[in-house]
């Protein structure tokens, strides 16, 4: 296809979204090199993430313009990629989230400074969807989050829980703290390790470099905030049976976990390669078959519009913080990272992600669960 062929292509396109290029709207397009125009037919997702770190393109609110292209179903329009279609392909024949493999998340997404996560995230460091029902600031909403976890497991003194992908300590500090529970947390991520353990120091917190399969112990309590999006499809009941090995009779598990409306693949591969290796997000139909034999399903809970809330205050914290760490981060990565932030609002905005937190329990409770919100 020509390059005017295909820039009149993708103008239609975006029209049908409600975008033009070169308008005057914030979520408009102003393109900067015409060879983009080609690529994102050809390439999709991918030459758009690209392309806009190389500068090629800009919009005032990213966020917007995703919202819009993904509820016009842009991307069933434009043939996939060969980038999208090998790492499907990858992912039937092999598994790529096994121990050795799950690691390099770690290193390449959590391990890539904590000063970046200490300026864009609250004071606790929740690297995960809070919960605005009654709040007003990102600090409420991250403790109102952490609150309503505790509650819905019913934590209570002396209680041992298992916090598998602990981040840096946020959960394990509060449920120390305010539950009188006696916290494992565990993580991929040995920047993540080594800061959870100074912030939870002189609390009953355990903080480990350690993979969730390799837990031996039992626990009162398992929960698993943000972290069952790099567990993969091919691992999802083994992830399943070792959290059902590790509670107690009767115990009860946590799952907040970001979420696809439908089962696939593969993960955007834009996504994959400069954000999340190796991520894939689950659907219903896949934690429903992986606990099915295993737990009782005693709650699911969806406040998906709330991480377009939260993800909009954390890019808001990241350009407003971003001076004070810049001598370490290239303009690319600046581009990229706030590509990466407006890419996931713009997804929560249009619904076509959603965040669950399903409250599991081995046996079911007694006389029946109590919902919280």
């Amino acid at each position: 296809m020509t390059q005017s062929r295909a820039e009149r292509t993708v103008r239609d396109l975006f029209r049908a979204a409600g975008v033009e290029v070169g308008g005057t709207r914030p979520w408009d397009v102003r393109v900067h090199d015409a060879r983009i125009y080609p690529r994102l037919l050809s390439e999709g997702s991918l030459a758009l993430g690209e392309s806009y770190m190389d500068g090629a393109w800009d919009c005032e609110r990213a966020d917007e313009f995703i919202c819009r292209i993904i509820r016009a179903g842009l991307e069933d329009k434009v043939r996939s990629s060969t980038e999208l279609k090998l790492q499907v392909l990858r992912n039937r024949l092999t598994n790529p989230q096994t121990i050795r493999r799950a690691r390099e998340v770690g290193r390449r997404h959590y391990d890539i400074g904590n000063d970046l996560y200490a300026i864009m995230l609250d004071d606790e460091m929740n690297y995960s969807c809070g919960y605005w029902r009654e709040a007003a600031t990102l600090d409420d909403a991250q403790r109102a989050k952490l609150d309503l976890i505790c509650r819905k497991l019913g934590l209570a003194k002396g209680m041992r829980v298992l916090d598998i992908g602990c981040g840096w300590g946020a959960f394990a500090r509060h449920a120390a703290r305010h539950f009188g529970a006696e916290v494992v947390g565990i993580t991929i991520s040995k920047e993540q390790a080594g800061l959870a353990g100074e912030r939870c120091r002189g609390l009953p917190v355990e903080i480990r470099f350690q993979d969730y399969r390799e837990v031996t112990e039992i626990f009162d309590r398992v929960v698993s905030i943000g972290m069952f999006e790099h567990v993969g499809p091919k691992n999802y009941r083994e992830y399943m049976e070792v959290t059902n090995r590790r509670l107690v009779d009767g115990g009860m598990s946590m799952l907040h976990t970001i979420g696809s409306n439908v089962s696939k693949d593969s993960m955007d591969p834009w996504m994959e390669r400069y954000i999340f290796p190796r991520g894939k997000l689950p659907s219903i139909k896949e934690v429903a078959a992986a606990a099915e034999g295993l737990f009782v399903i005693e709650d699911w809970h969806n406040f998906g519009a709330d991480y377009d809330r939260t993800l909009m205050a954390w890019h808001e914290n990241f350009n407003a913080g971003w001076k004070a760490i810049k001598a370490r981060y290239d303009e690319r990565f600046r581009r990229m990272w706030n590509f990466y932030l407006c890419c996931c609002a713009g997804s929560f905005r249009a619904r076509d992600i959603q965040l669950w937190q399903v409250v599991l329990s081995r046996g079911g409770v007694p006389g029946g669960y109590r919902s919280m919100r």
